[in-house]
């Protein structure tokens, strides 16, 4: 459990276990040793296979790409496909997801070198618990004003095509990478749209909803209006992420309160857990590989 939201194992970092009997454990620790009782049965991995992380936007981010599964062996990066749910977002909030159906490598080239990157992105409006699909090679920007939650394989490989002209306190430019993102951007891919979640289970006044579900990861959220029974999935280990109100997590003798903000890593061995919103109205997101 951890309260900021935040849940990788990296070579440059980390996530550390802050209460219960594990307490201090590294992520990349419980991974050695406990492996398929952690990860699901008949799973075996070298690192985490997911990265979690909180993204508050208060400008528009970086326009980037990242490589997939079919071709990341091009640029020797690691494929990184991901998703966002939006927590919160300010009127007027955007992304950006994809380019326009007629873009080129030619074209997108040239509208980087005279700063007209943003006439060939796809804007999109979003607003709260709205949520976008984000495969590796589209072409991709947070805009300023949305607080996300990010679901993703991990990887750390990122393709900035364009800044948005912004330099250091010292007059210096981030690096680009413009000549690897072409070599990984999809040029092919229909116009991207908003998910639709659809509901997939009803209990006791809550309902489970499906947001997302590709080959590396699935994200679904949970509306508690009274207590819920989170049935054991021995398949695979499950993240939740406390992203309204405040739950007691009690299972087998233990008991745990997790506010707004906790994230919780449940072990594929875990038997049935209780979730009981303190008040009405919790909302719980879900990640797990199907």
């Amino acid at each position: 459990m951890q309260r900021h939201g935040k849940l990788w194992a990296r070579p440059e970092g980390q996530s550390v276990v802050v209460s219960g009997p594990l307490k201090g454990e590294s992520l990349h620790a419980l991974l050695l040793k406990y492996g398929e009782s952690l990860l699901g049965k008949g799973r075996t991995a070298e690192q985490f296979p997911l990265l979690v992380k909180l993204i508050d936007a208060h400008e528009t981010l970086s326009v980037q790409v990242h490589p997939n599964n079919e071709n990341a062996h091009r640029t020797g990066g690691e494929p990184k496909t991901e998703m966002w749910y939006v927590l919160e977002a300010d009127p007027g909030a955007f992304v950006y997801a994809g380019i326009g159906s007629d873009a080129t490598p030619d074209l997108l080239r040239t509208a980087l070198a005279e700063n007209r990157a943003e006439e060939l992105l796809v804007k999109i409006p979003v607003q709260a618990h709205d949520a976008v699909f984000m495969p590796g090679g589209r072409v991709h920007a947070i805009g300023a004003g949305c607080l996300l939650l990010e679901c993703q394989q991990n990887s750390n490989t990122t393709y900035r095509l364009h800044d948005w002209g912004r330099v250091d306190a010292d007059g210096r430019a981030r690096e680009l990478h413009i000549e690897p993102a072409l070599q990984v951007i999809n040029w092919n891919e229909p116009t991207p749209e908003l998910l639709r979640p659809h509901s997939v289970e009803q209990q006791n006044g809550s309902e489970r909803w499906e947001i997302a579900r590709c080959p590396f990861f699935r994200m679904e959220r949970l509306n508690l209006s009274t207590n819920y029974k989170l049935t054991a999935y021995p398949a695979s280990f499950r993240v939740l992420f406390v992203a309204e109100g405040n739950i007691e997590v009690t299972q087998a003798g233990f008991r745990a309160q997790a506010p707004h903000g906790t994230t919780l890593l449940i072990p594929a061995s875990c038997a049935d857990l209780q979730l009981r919103p303190l008040a009405p109205g919790a909302i719980i997101m879900l990640m797990d590989i199907p």
